[in-house]
């Protein structure tokens, strides 16, 4: 069983930075797809970044140039920086890997931006 978890969420004012991390408790980032959604009360969950097996980034639009997600494999993490950020960026951000037939998400962690 792996287990993924989101940590570095809270407020910030707009135009302000803040990082997301997700830890696993195994090494499983490597060489797999890696992906952070976010999803509003009421709304669909949506793929805000994500970096596949060759290490190949795609971003939202809304966040393009904005936003970049990486991995640290050693680390067994995965993190989003977001700067410039937005009012509309507020939502509960979750981190996901793909391993073969696997699914793995974390809890979620909460990005309010709000002056």
């Amino acid at each position: 069983q792996v287990q993924l978890v989101e940590s570095g969420g809270g407020l910030v004012q707009p135009g302000g930075s803040l990082r997301l991390s997700c830890a696993a408790s195994r090494s499983i980032f490597r060489g797999n797809f890696v992906g952070w959604y976010r999803q509003v009360l009421g709304k669909e969950r949506e793929l805000v970044a994500y970096i596949t097996s060759t290490d190949t980034t795609n971003y939202l639009d809304s966040v393009k140039g904005r936003f970049t997600i990486s991995r640290d494999n050693a680390k067994k993490t995965t993190y989003l920086q977001m700067d410039s950020l937005k009012p509309e960026d507020t939502s509960v951000y979750y981190c996901h890997a793909a391993v073969g037939p696997y699914t793995y998400w974390g809890p979620g962690t909460q990005l309010t931006v709000s002056s």
